[in-house]
């Protein structure tokens, strides 16, 4: 059985989209970011970078002791080998994977990250900061593009991890006010992959427990964003 500590983010949706894709049982402990549970001693022990999302694989392949994961580029690998799903063995393909799972996990997931801080949560509108992550945020939408010109998936002609880690992020597109369409190769896999049961799935884990004002809350404002209220 895997543990999945997570919150409802893009972030922690691509291990949720994963584990309903390859079929493993899981099971989820929410983790209250607004409410700092991501700081406790417990949570460190499994994620010493105090973010979502983090696994615990109670029945590792070794067969031994419980088995902790944190850091989505390493979750998804792991669930992908234990599984023997969407990471292929040949070294061509699972190169592929690999590079394009990196991309996400340097790139587009911080780009976007930062862009829909700046557009949608800091408390003062800051022009510059905000320019530099869209411009950043539409090469990214154009390197992701022009890749699926040549390809059906992220990394090739099969859907694999890469695939479940753009997502999440790319399904933010509406309330970062990128124009989805006028990246006609990125629409179309977008359109195709989220017809996929186990993706679908895996996207409404936790929606209902979806914070859409954070910045609304002094202490959460505090948590997430490092922001304190100036005191008078």
């Amino acid at each position: 059985m895997i543990e999945l500590l997570t919150a409802p983010t893009p972030n922690g949706w691509k291990i949720t989209v994963m584990l309903e894709e390859c079929g493993l049982p899981y099971r989820v402990k929410w983790i209250n970011i607004g409410r700092g549970e991501q700081f406790t001693p417990e949570f460190l022990a499994v994620s010493p970078n105090n973010r979502i999302p983090a696994i615990v694989d109670h029945g590792p392949a070794d067969g031994g002791e419980a088995v902790s994961v944190f850091e989505t580029g390493a979750i998804l690998v792991y669930l992908a080998e234990k599984s023997g799903q969407f990471l292929p063995t040949d070294v061509r393909h699972r190169k592929a994977v690999l590079e394009w799972l990196f991309w996400q996990v340097g790139g587009l997931g911080p780009m976007l990250g930062q862009h829909g801080h700046f557009k949608l949560y800091a408390p003062d509108r800051i022009a510059y900061a905000t320019e530099r992550y869209r411009t950043e945020t539409l090469r990214l939408y154009g390197v992701l593009d022009r890749q699926l010109a040549q390809n059906e998936h992220v990394a090739g002609a099969d859907y694999s991890i890469a695939d479940m880690a753009c997502f999440p992020w790319i399904q933010t597109y509406r309330a970062q006010e990128i124009d989805l369409p006028a990246f006609p190769h990125l629409k179309r896999w977008y359109e195709q992959v989220k017809q996929r049961p186990g993706l679908r799935r895996g996207m409404e884990v936790g929606r209902d427990r979806i914070n859409r004002q954070p910045q609304a809350d002094a202490e959460t404002r505090k948590l997430l964003f490092g922001i304190k209220d100036d005191v008078q």
